[in-house]
């Protein structure tokens, strides 16, 4: 993975960290399952209207919308909204990193000693950090943002698979996916009434917060974090590019601190390292994802299938069109 492209891993991290608190201030106002229609309706509507179609299978697109922007999402709010706080939802949304990782080795990617190593030493920085942040009082919330970050696993190896040179169009088309599924889940489970008082009182300061934390999820994050992190998907490994997510809460816990009072103690920093240095060893090395002998029987295979596709049309060439 060449340097530039691991800086720009690192900024969508930063880019993600910062988004968790805007997410905060958008559920300040906002139901939560309302508030991620609203984060994903003005991408869907610009999709339609501007942005032509990913070069790639609309199954590629529906799973990424169902697992990035849907389940992912939905778990997330749903947990911050019932008591996770901002900076803890930043770390514990990173088990989407071992679940990509897992899914992708269940699938035939290749993980190398090192870049399994490099999860575990990750893994341990969270676990160091999460065992500093024993002050939720519920486990519910903590069980609804680890599905959020299965959610988010399962986009991964979406992309993955798509392999689209177009990621900008795949992100934007995506987003075609949420807004109607979230809505109806909110007409239901939240009711009309709650919708509706959540709009007329927006012009209240915390309203404003809200649009402003709307408008950087739906633009910074979700455009720019996301386009950049779907092309780093579809040029490297599931496994090569997923453990960058964890330096979000590296990013989330200092905005947490900053913004929302949020004091990390000396430990919860010695897990963000430990996080950062399990980033490093899982990004070195070289990636086989292949052999030279699977290589040479996937060209082998790419060869008799020419073949036979050329012989099939001859034969349709051979036979008469009916009338």
């Amino acid at each position: 993975m060449p340097t530039r492209h691991r800086l720009l891993a690192v900024l969508v991290a930063v880019l993600w960290g910062v988004n968790f608190i805007a997410i905060h201030a958008s559920l300040e106002q906002f139901p939560p399952f309302f508030t991620v229609a609203l984060r994903w309706f003005p991408l869907a509507l610009a999709a339609v209207l501007f942005v032509p179609r990913p070069d790639v299978a609309w199954r590629w697109v529906l799973l990424y919308g169902l697992g990035f922007g849907v389940l992912q999402f939905a778990f997330l709010y749903w947990g911050m909204a019932t008591g996770m706080p901002a900076g803890l939802a930043s770390l514990v949304l990173q088990s989407s990193a071992p679940f990509t990782v897992v899914l992708g080795a269940l699938l035939g990617e290749h993980l190398s000693p090192r870049r399994g190593l490099g999860v575990l030493v990750a893994i341990a920085g969270l676990a160091v950090v999460g065992s500093q942040r024993g002050d939720v009082s519920a486990v519910w919330p903590f069980v609804l943002t680890v599905l959020g970050g299965l959610g988010w696993a399962f986009g991964n190896l979406a992309v993955r698979r798509a392999r689209t040179a177009q990621p900008f169009r795949l992100t934007m088309w995506m987003s075609v996916v949420p807004p109607l599924p979230m809505l109806a889940l909110s007409l239901v489970v939240e009711g009309p009434d709650r919708i509706l008082d959540s709009l007329t009182s927006v012009g209240t300061s915390v309203g404003g917060a809200a649009v402003a934390g709307l408008l950087y999820t739906s633009l910074v994050a979700t455009v720019v974090g996301t386009g950049i992190w779907s092309w780093l998907m579809a040029r490297h490994p599931a496994g090569t590019v997923a453990p960058f997510s964890m330096l979000v809460p590296v990013t989330g816990l200092t905005a947490a601190w900053v913004v929302l009072g949020e004091r990390p103690t000396a430990l919860e920093w010695l897990g963000c390292a430990v996080v950062v240095v399990g980033v490093l060893i899982t990004a070195g090395g070289r990636h086989t994802p292949t052999s030279a002998r699977g290589q040479s029987r996937e060209k082998a295979a790419v060869t008799s299938s020419s073949r036979s596709l050329a012989s099939r049309s001859a034969m349709v060439a051979r036979t008469p069109s009916v009338p």
